[in-house]
């Protein structure tokens, strides 16, 4: 590339510069920045051991002739010849449970395309996306979307929550009305036939083509942003312009893909909205599951009008916790308190206990260091601020396994636990402690 030209970052800036002053802006050029440059950075980014689609290529293979690769890939994607491959379906243990999990795998050649698409995306859905849009965003986490929880349920009077739950959405995705939202940003028209591409590769699974007509690409790095998109128009912006401005009390909905919940002031307005969002994501062919949404009380005054029922206050789910209501150490305040999800420890336990099971070969020293990582990323997520019994829960009942299954490996009853303890001397488990504060 000659010293004067723009890289392509460069460019991708000045987009989403344009994108923040003019929210009317239609973009009619940006295939153009599909080229070499860009997907090589996309290639850089892919994981060194991430599985491979049908078509069976690797990355290490693909880098074997990367240039060469990268200079066809481009010829055939601007002569419009570029067809995704179908997805490869495969399944893998649900931890926890018996039941498995579908997983997509795309091609290397798709992962990368769509990875260029995102970039491009990005930089335009970035600026119009809502504040408090949190899941897979840059810069965002769903640590960030419950610190915002938390300082609204605790700073704001807030005395209602709804809890929803859309059923299958990343599978009931509504290609066609997303076609339709992306037009409001997007006038590229190879943006968005490869776009319309990708949501019509299909699905293979056992040897056997499955046509997808509705849902996002299964695995691909550009379902995410799709699914962001077609919730910010359907959800967000009718929430945001039309619908807290017919509240009398304050509102704020808090979204992580989609998996969301609404902070009320007013009985009234709480309980309107859990109709109204039905029937507003049933426009869009999105269904919420009513098992796991409801409409709770909850806040400042719940604890006392709970027991003048002669019941326990009411709690929530959100992110992998168990949200409730409690007061500070010293009793002068109200607090939202959370705590691991007891389903989701269960499952957690159960899953290290089957990777023990799976792993039972390996040294020792080698079990210990993949238990040390397990914790460390264990802590990493659930270790926020007032879930110190959670974590803690979580490491007794990893030593018990760990002990049991070390015990194992020699005469019964040879392993006593101050063996056991001298071992963790040498290889120490790191301790329980709060890693993300939510103040």
């Amino acid at each position: 590339m000659l010293s004067n030209e723009e890289s392509v970052e460069t460019k991708l800036q000045r987009i989403a510069e344009k994108a923040k002053s003019d929210s009317d802006c239609k973009y009619t050029s940006l295939f153009h920045l599909m080229n070499e440059e860009l997907l090589l950075g996309c290639f850089e980014q892919l994981r060194n051991n991430a599985a491979s689609g049908i078509d069976g290529v690797t990355k290490d293979q693909y880098a074997e002739q990367l240039p060469e690769n990268l200079c066809q890939l481009v010829g055939r994607l601007h002569r419009m010849a570029y067809i995704p491959q179908p997805v490869m379906r495969v399944y893998i243990p649900k931890p926890g449970s018996n039941k498995m999990r579908p997983l997509g795998i795309p091609a290397l050649e798709d992962k990368l395309v769509q990875a260029g698409l995102v970039k491009i995306l990005q930089r335009i859905y970035e600026q119009d996306f809502i504040d408090d849009s949190y899941g897979f965003r840059p810069g965002r986490s769903c640590h960030d979307a419950l610190r915002a929880l938390s300082q609204t349920v605790e700073n704001q009077p807030v005395n209602y929550i709804v809890e929803a739950d859309i059923r299958g959405f990343f599978d009931n995705v509504d290609q066609d009305q997303l076609m339709v939202f992306l037009g409001h940003r997007i006038a590229d028209k190879r943006i968005l036939r490869y776009i319309k591409r990708f949501l019509k590769a299909g699905i293979q699974e056992g040897g056997v083509y499955r046509a997808s007509d509705r849902g996002t690409p299964q695995g691909g790095v550009i379902s995410p942003l799709l699914a962001n998109i077609y919730l910010h128009y359907s959800l967000d912006l009718w929430f945001t312009r039309r619908f807290v401005k017919t509240c009398h009390g304050i509102a704020r909905m808090i979204r992580y893909a989609d998996d969301f919940v609404v902070c009320f002031q007013i009985e009234a307005d709480a309980k309107r909205f859990r109709h109204a969002m039905e029937e507003r994501l049933n426009q869009f062919g999105l269904e919420i599951a009513p098992e796991k949404t409801c409409c709770i009380e909850f806040g400042v005054f719940a604890i006392k009008r709970a027991k003048a029922r002669s019941e326990k206050a009411a709690t929530f789910d959100f992110l992998g916790f168990t949200h409730y209501c409690s007061r500070s150490r010293n009793g002068q305040r109200f607090r939202m308190k959370r705590k691991t999800i007891s389903k989701r420890l269960t499952a957690k336990l159960k899953a290290y206990k089957g990777w023990l099971r799976s792993n039972r070969t390996l040294t020792t020293p080698e079990i210990i260091q993949k238990t040390v990582s397990k914790l460390h990323g264990h802590y990493g997520y659930y270790g926020v601020t007032d879930n110190s019994q959670g974590i803690n829960a979580y490491y007794y009942e990893v030593r018990g396994m760990l002990y049991k299954w070390l015990n194992r490996r020699g005469k019964r009853g040879c392993y006593s636990w101050e063996k056991f303890t001298k071992l963790l001397t040498r290889y120490p488990l790191p301790t329980p402690r709060i890693m993300v504060n939510l103040f």
